[in-house]
C-alpha cells in the first residue's frame, strides 16, 4: 500500500515551498485554479436535496441552486467562492485577477442569490439542508465581503444578504434546540461551525447571536477533560474533533481560563496522537482524500491555538511547528489527486496558510 505523506514525488515541491509554507502569489494562482475550474462545473454532483414529489425528480443541481451548483456539492462551491473572494481581496495583483473577478461577478447576481435564499422556503424539508457546515461557510463568505472596503464587495455583499439572513434565521432557531454537539470529524462537526459563526457575529457586532453561541459552546464543551483524541482519526475525517473544540474554546474563554481548560482537555497520549501526519492510502478515493484536508484543518487549529497561548506555555511553539509540518505534508498531495480533492481542498489550504 502506498502511503501518501512525504513521498518522493513531493520532495521537489517541499523544497519549492520552503521550510515554512506561505501563500505566495505563485501558490495563490495554483490554488485559485481549482475553484475557477469547478464553480461552473455542474457534474458530477452530489446533491443534498430531498425529493418531495415526482416533479422534483427532473430538477438539476443548477435548477435548485443557480449560484452554488458546481464543485460537486453546495458547500464546496460556497467555500470555493469564499476562497476566490479572499484572494481577490488580499492579493489584487495576481496575474489571473480578472478571471477571478469575472467569475465572482457572474456568481453574485442578485436574482440568483435571491433564488438561493428562496430554496429554504420554496421546497419542503430544507430545514436540515447544509446544517451546519454549509451555513458556517456562508457566514464566512459574508464576513469576508462585509469587512472589505471595495465597491465590488459592497455590491456582492448586498446581493448575498437575503441568503445570509435566511441562514441566520435558521441557525438562531436551531441553536436553542440543539441538545447535543456533533463530535464527528466530517461536515456536521458542531465546534467548527460555531467557530465560524462566532467570528461572523463579532465581525458584524451581532451581540445577541454572539452571546447565544458562547453560551452554547460552554454548555457543550466547558466540562470536557481528557478527551480521547488518541482515537482520532476516523477513516474519512477532514477535521480533528478535539482540535476543533479547542479552536472554538480559545475564542470563547479568556486566556487564563482557556489555558486551564486546555491543560485538562489533553493528556500526553492524545497530544502525541494529534501530532501524527494522516496516512492517505488512496488519493483517488473521494472519501479517503478527506485525510488530506485533515492536515490543513489541523494546521489552522494549531496555528490559532499557538497564537492564543502565553509565551511560556509548552504547547505554543510545539503547535506552531507542527502546523508547518502538516502544511508541508498536505500541499504536495493537493496537486496529486483527482476531482475528489480538486473540488474543495484548495479552500482548506488557503485558510490554513492565512489564518
Amino acid at each position: 500500500m502506498k502511503k501518501y505523506f512525504l513521498t518522493l514525488t513531493a520532495i521537489p515541491f517541499l523544497i519549492y515551498a520552503q521550510k515554512f509554507p506561505q501563500l505566495t502569489d505563485d501558490m495563490a494562482i495554483r490554488l485559485s485554479d481549482k475553484p475557477l475550474h469547478c464553480i461552473d462545473q455542474e457534474y458530477p454532483n452530489k446533491t443534498a436535496h430531498i425529493i418531495n414529489n415526482e416533479k422534483e425528480v427532473s430538477l438539476s443541481p443548477k435548477d435548485l441552486h443557480p449560484v452554488f451548483y458546481g464543485c460537486f456539492d453546495w458547500h464546496s462551491s460556497v467555500h470555493g467562492h469564499w476562497m476566490l473572494v479572499r484572494l481577490l481581496k488580499t492579493k489584487p495583483s495576481l496575474s489571473n485577477v480578472k478571471e477571478i473577478e469575472e467569475k465572482l461577478s457572474q456568481s453574485f447576481q442578485k436574482e440568483n442569490l435571491q433564488a438561493e435564499a428562496d430554496y429554504f422556503t420554496k421546497y419542503q424539508l430544507t430545514g436540515t439542508f447544509e446544517r451546519t457546515y454549509g451555513w458556517a461557510w456562508i457566514l464566512k463568505l459574508d464576513e469576508e465581503l462585509a469587512t472589505w472596503n471595495d465597491p465590488r464587495a459592497k455590491v456582492w455583499h448586498e446581493n448575498l444578504k437575503p441568503l445570509t439572513a435566511q441562514i441566520l434565521k435558521s441557525w438562531k432557531a436551531y441553536l436553542p434546540k440543539q441538545t447535543y454537539p456533533n463530535r464527528t470529524g466530517v461536515h456536521p462537526n458542531t465546534a467548527f461551525a460555531l467557530s465560524f459563526a462566532l467570528d461572523w457575529a463579532r465581525a458584524n457586532k451581532d451581540k445577541d447571536f454572539e452571546n447565544l453561541l458562547i453560551e452554547k459552546s460552554k454548555y457543550f464543551y466547558l466540562k470536557d477533560y481528557q478527551t480521547p483524541a488518541y482515537l482520532e482519526p476516523d477513516g474519512s475525517d477532514f477535521f480533528s474533533p478535539s482540535l476543533e473544540i479547542a479552536d472554538l474554546m480559545r475564542r470563547v474563554l479568556p486566556q487564563k481560563e482557556f489555558v486551564k481548560w486546555l491543560d485538562s482537555f489533553y493528556d500526553k497520549r492524545s497530544l502525541d496522537n494529534i501530532e501524527k501526519i494522516p496516512v492517505v492510502s488512496d488519493l483517488s478515493d473521494y472519501q479517503t482524500v478527506h485525510l488530506v484536508g485533515l492536515s490543513f484543518s489541523k494546521a489552522w487549529c494549531m496555528k490559532g491555538l499557538s497564537k492564543s497561548l502565553p509565551d511560556n506555555h509548552p504547547l505554543k511553539n510545539k503547535f506552531s511547528e507542527t502546523a508547518d509540518i502538516f502544511l508541508q505534508n498536505g500541499l504536495p498531495l493537493l496537486f496529486q489527486g483527482n476531482y475528489g480533492g480538486d473540488h474543495w481542498l484548495a479552500s482548506f489550504a488557503v485558510y490554513a496558510l492565512e489564518d
